[in-house]
């Protein structure tokens, strides 16, 4: 998979290269039309939320290129520390659009293209900018995926060149939800990859979304753009004068893992419960199953830390899922396995109990939202809490 989109980019990369020397237009024809294109979801967990790119088509030139601001290089050998850090690279190609088409046929993607009401002085601006950010010096951007995306930058284009006259409608919202509400619309949160991004991005996505913060999907984008108008003499006419749909599959479904997050959570916590209970009444401890439990959060606390404190993500500050996947029991498992524990620690485990209430609460007011799939394992960390502080203080 990855030396596939690696192999597609090295394409896109010397089509871009030899579109830009070859000689070109400089302005669009009478003929010409700018539009959006859409793309429904795909496979992979990056595809889960569809794809907006830009389409320039002028019959009189036989120009028909489209300008995708979704590229990423997987061949970057910095690719993946970089992304971790929060400094992913992505940039805008330009390639003829019958391989974009093809791509999505191929994938089997549903493909909609809605031509904007632009007049021709407007048409040539838009073109202008797309050519000049398509230049190697400004092609490269640091990505995004809630506030700088390839579904904001065509949004971001509408602005700029319709300025006033652009009459942006909300009337595609159907109920107030927040980013990460949105988000979890896309991906089902009985996968994997949702765990992760709930796990590891935090309170900022909470917040309820403003009309323009919508279009970081592309969906919305296309409802948004179906809505809103332009100002022309005086009058409101559409944004979008005609749209096409150039491939029509089903949209494809979010589903779960077969191996799914919950399963393997609840099947571990039950375990976990199980062996509790059976410490309880015969008045012993498990030592590795709290080895287990507090060197895994502690693991998990200190990667919340990271992105927190030490990278770039935009929203991975203010993560209150650290309050049951809390740090210092990394160093804590350690004091559980030796042959005599510190009773001191039945203090801490109080403390870690009162830290799972303020986490009831937290999500209960919807200030953050965790993931249901840790569920099960909540109610395992405060029971085995409760036992080790009553256990502890013996």
């Amino acid at each position: 998979m990855i030396k596939k989109y690696a192999s597609t980019f090295l394409l896109l990369c010397c089509l871009n290269t030899v579109l830009s020397q070859v000689s070109k237009p400089t302005t669009l024809s009478e003929l010409s039309h700018i539009s959006i294109i859409t793309s429904g979801s795909g496979e992979v967990l990056y595809e889960k939320f569809g794809h907006t790119a830009i389409r320039v088509k002028d019959p009189a030139t036989q120009l028909d290129l489209i300008y995708n601001y979704g590229i990423f290089d997987f061949d970057n050998p910095t690719f993946y520390v970089d992304f971790t850090k929060g400094y992913m690279k992505y940039k805008l190609a330009k390639y003829p659009f019958y391989l974009a088409l093809k791509s999505s046929q191929q994938d089997k993607r549903w493909v909609k293209e809605q031509i904007l009401n632009l007049t021709q002085n407007q048409k040539n601006q838009f073109f202008t900018i797309l050519e000049t950010n398509a230049l190697p010096k400004n092609a490269g951007y640091l990505y995004d995926p809630y506030f700088d995306n390839c579904a904001t930058k065509p949004r971001d284009i509408i602005k700029e060149v319709l300025g006033d006259h652009l009459i942006f409608k909300d009337s595609f919202i159907a109920e107030n939800l927040s980013l990460r509400q949105l988000m979890n619309k896309e991906i089902h949160q009985n996968t994997w990859g949702s765990l992760g991004i709930n796990v590891a991005l935090g309170s900022r996505l909470d917040k309820i979304a403003t009309a323009s913060e919508y279009l970081y999907l592309p969906d919305y984008v296309f409802e948004a753009l179906n809505y809103s108008k332009v100002l022309r003499d005086g009058k409101e006419v559409n944004l979008v004068s005609k749209t096409i749909i150039l491939l029509d599959f089903d949209e494809k479904k979010s589903e779960n893992d077969v191996v799914s997050p919950f399963l393997i959570i609840l099947l571990l916590s039950l375990i976990g419960l199980f062996i509790t209970y059976n410490d309880y009444k015969k008045k012993k401890r498990t030592k590795w199953l709290d080895f287990s439990l507090f060197f895994t959060t502690g693991i998990i606390g200190l990667l919340i830390v990271y992105l927190w404190f030490f990278t770039n993500h935009s929203t991975a500050p203010n993560n209150f899922n650290f309050l049951w996947a809390f740090f210092p029991n990394l160093i804590i498992a350690f004091f559980l396995i030796k042959k005599t524990t510190p009773q001191w620690i039945a203090k801490y485990c109080l403390v870690l109990l009162f830290f799972l209430a303020i986490a009831s609460i937290i999500w209960i007011t919807k200030t953050q939202l965790f993931s249901i799939t840790i569920i099960p394992l909540l109610i395992l960390l405060g029971v085995r809490y409760w036992f080790l502080q009553k256990t502890l203080n013996r």
